[in-house]
């Protein structure tokens, strides 16, 4: 017998579950189908166990520079595998609160690969899912919608395909036992910033190669630059405006060796190892999307504004659609997903008004538009900078690098976007974002009373800059 179900859902990533979560605080029944573990990509692969990683290596920096606080120590001694002991001890533990969160919520998970069927004898139209489930036995799924969340996995360049010792990515690296004398990083987007800033502070000699002209080519210009200045002052060696040359690598037995070409001709760089950065694919292979009228662009799912694809009962969330690839974009495509499906009007925040946030060392955030896509768009605008050296809880925690900067709308005073770069601002982005989402002027949020001392403070001061009116400098 076929279970049947008001909603399946293909993944139990952070937008698999959520989905699941809110369909059942709908009263709807739920059957969720992952081959893996719950929490997907960025509870196992991702964002937690990285961000952990991160958090090590902020604190052995710390312990590192305790003279400056006026603590004196012996000297700290790193011990990567406890490091790697508290990474695995919160997955768990975070493990454990999704799926007490699926028993609490009645929603029945399968453990299995799931496929999407065609028109059977289960269901007249496509969209039921057979599972293979671990035990090798087989189970039908026939839901009344469905939604896909495969998510993506990281992409890599022909050539240079991970073997999990010499050359890796994300995935790979999150399980190194040792850490390497030296790596090369091919790409400095974000996770290739975050692993470059994480490697240094745990010493490690660290090259990073961007092909673009500057590093975190998404990100406002200014932030970029000022980035890519700290990590320089750190040790990190960056090359941008580089290709890698595949078909140079060599393994020399206890190292690397592969060649890079620029506009200042090719350069020969040696490492232990060699992390691949270079951005994700969706895994959109093997789920039966062919037994469907579902559509691809570029290898991602496409779907309408509320997030259906070309199938009205198939939907599809997450970074197997492409888009801002971030989880807490994937949750709320989710939740929409769902009160689509429920009958409810269903309206989608602009990519402008989500935040993105990197956790390096110092943390980027932002939102909304860099001063260029202003600009290109045809804004004439106004901007506001204020530096964390001017910030006096900046100085107090010991880390005045890196400034705010907004940009407005000189016509009509709208807040266009807000860039940072400093300690903690992947924890003070949120106001700027809801500064957006309310529309709310550079004056009106300069006129908010932060609390003294605290970071906070920055963002008064740097929307008071855009009219000059910054009391701190």
């Amino acid at each position: 017998m076929a279970i049947e179900c008001d909603v399946a859902i293909l993944g139990g990533g952070t937008g698999g579950y959520v989905a699941a979560i809110r369909a059942a605080q709908l009263g709807k029944s739920v059957v969720i189908v992952e081959k893996d573990k719950l929490g997907g990509t960025c509870l196992h692969r991702g964002c937690i166990p990285s961000k952990a990683l991160l958090r090590s290596a902020e604190v052995y920096a710390d312990i590192k520079d305790s003279a400056s606080y006026g603590i004196e120590t012996s000297g700290a001694t790193l011990v990567f595998p406890k490091v790697q002991e508290r990474k695995e001890a919160i997955v768990k533990q975070l493990h454990q609160g999704v799926e007490y969160l699926m028993r609490k919520n009645k929603i029945t998970v399968l453990h299995g690969k799931g496929r999407v069927i065609g028109p059977s004898i289960f269901s007249p139209k496509s969209g039921a899912l057979a599972v293979e489930l671990d035990n090798g036995e087989m189970e039908n799924v026939v839901p009344a919608n469905l939604i896909i969340a495969t998510g993506t996995r990281p992409r890599t360049l022909p050539g240079l395909e991970p073997e999990g010792d010499k050359i890796m990515t994300s995935d790979e690296a999150l399980r190194m036992d040792d850490l390497p004398d030296s790596i090369i990083i091919v790409g400095g987007g974000v996770i290739g910033v975050e692993w470059a800033s994480m490697l240094s502070d745990f010493n490690v000699k660290v090259t990073l190669v961007e092909a673009a002209d500057h590093i975190l080519p998404q990100e406002d210009q200014e932030i970029a630059a000022e980035m890519k200045r700290l990590l320089v002052k750190r040790g990190v060696e960056v090359r941008t405006g580089s290709q890698v040359m595949t078909n140079t690598y060599t393994d020399h037995g206890d190292s690397i060796s592969i060649d890079i070409q620029s506009s200042a001709g090719n350069e020969t760089l040696s490492a232990s190892k060699i992390l691949i950065s270079v951005g994700r694919i969706a895994n959109v292979e093997n789920i039966g999307i062919e037994n469907t009228d579902i559509k691809l662009s570029n290898g991602f799912i496409e779907v309408n504004k509320q997030l259906q694809t070309a199938v009205p009962h198939i939907y599809a969330i997450g970074d197997c659609i492409g888009g801002l690839q971030l989880a807490h974009v994937a949750s709320h495509e989710g939740i929409r997903a769902v009160h689509h499906m429920s009958g409810e009007t269903v309206h989608a925040t602009p990519d402008q008004f989500i935040p993105r946030a990197i956790y390096s060392r110092p943390e980027a955030a932002s939102v909304g538009y860099t001063e260029k896509q202003a600009r290109d768009l045809g804004y004439k605008v106004k901007i506001g900078k204020f530096p964390f050296q001017a910030i006096g809880k900046a100085l107090v925690h010991g880390h005045q690098e890196g400034f705010v900067k907004v940009i407005a709308d000189e016509n009509t005073n709208d807040i266009l976007g807000v860039h940072m770069i400093g300690t903690h601002v992947t924890d003070l982005i949120s106001e700027a974002a809801l500064a957006q989402l309310l529309d709310a002027t550079p004056w009106e949020i300069g006129q908010l009373v932060h609390p003294h001392p605290s970071l906070s403070e920055i963002m008064g001061e740097a929307m008071l800059a855009v009219d000059g009116n910054a009391i701190g400098m």
